[in-house]
């Protein structure tokens, strides 16, 4: 689990394309050495992703198809800055929202607008995503935790302070820039919570029906 509060920013050493995976090196910035293991999971551009190997200046980690498939690890090359945040402690202050770093698809920057010392962001969310999009909910920008000030179909805005533009990858965002989008875990859990009462009442499984069928036991 991760918070979305970025702890550092990595620069792309390497993309290793072996077959349909790749192998990503990178130096691991301010990441210090004693928090990080080979085998810990680390958020990159808010994907969870497995420490493969590592020395005190670097982390690698191999990704999968599937991962590539769904992502935009293949776009990276060498001297991109990316987002870095490790996994969540039992002792860490949670500064942002719960997120898994399963992304759930990917984004596009359609505008950005300087608005005094903050800038302004507005993304496309892919159709499937965009009805889990709400109005002051939260949602995961390149595993960087914001609020939506505004949606509208399909696009959200954000506003981006200072602080976060300096220490994010979001500070260099550019129209027409393919971000990774991970949207909040209430509003899934609810869609599927409302789909599965819609389905209940379609095929008439109902706890009426489980009691009488020996399912559940006498609420009496």
């Amino acid at each position: 689990m991760f918070t979305g509060i970025v702890q550092s920013m990595g620069t792309i050493r390497q993309v290793l394309r072996q077959g349909p995976d790749i192998t990503l090196l990178l130096d691991r910035g301010d990441l210090r050495t004693a928090d990080v293991h080979v085998g810990d999971s680390v958020a990159v551009n808010g994907v969870c992703l497995t420490v493969a190997s590592m020395d005190d200046a670097w982390l690698s980690f191999d990704i999968s198809a599937e991962t590539v498939s769904r992502s935009t690890f293949s776009e990276l090359q060498s001297g991109n800055k990316v987002n870095l945040e490790l996994a969540l402690l039992p002792s860490t202050r949670i500064g942002g929202h719960f997120m898994t770093g399963h992304v759930d698809g990917v984004g596009e920057c359609v505008e950005r607008i300087p608005v005094g010392r903050s800038v302004k962001l507005r993304f496309r969310a892919p159709d499937s995503l965009s009805r889990f999009v709400a109005e002051k909910g939260s949602i995961a920008v390149d595993g960087v935790s914001l609020t939506v000030n505004a949606v509208e179909d399909s696009v959200f805005e954000v506003n981006i302070v200072p602080y976060t533009l300096d220490a994010t990858t979001l500070g260099q965002s550019t129209v027409g820039q393919r971000v990774h989008l991970e949207v909040d875990l209430i509003a899934r859990y609810i869609e599927r919570l409302l789909r599965a009462e819609e389905d209940s009442k379609t095929t008439g499984v109902d706890e009426e029906f489980l009691y009488k069928h020996g399912f559940v036991g006498s609420s009496d």
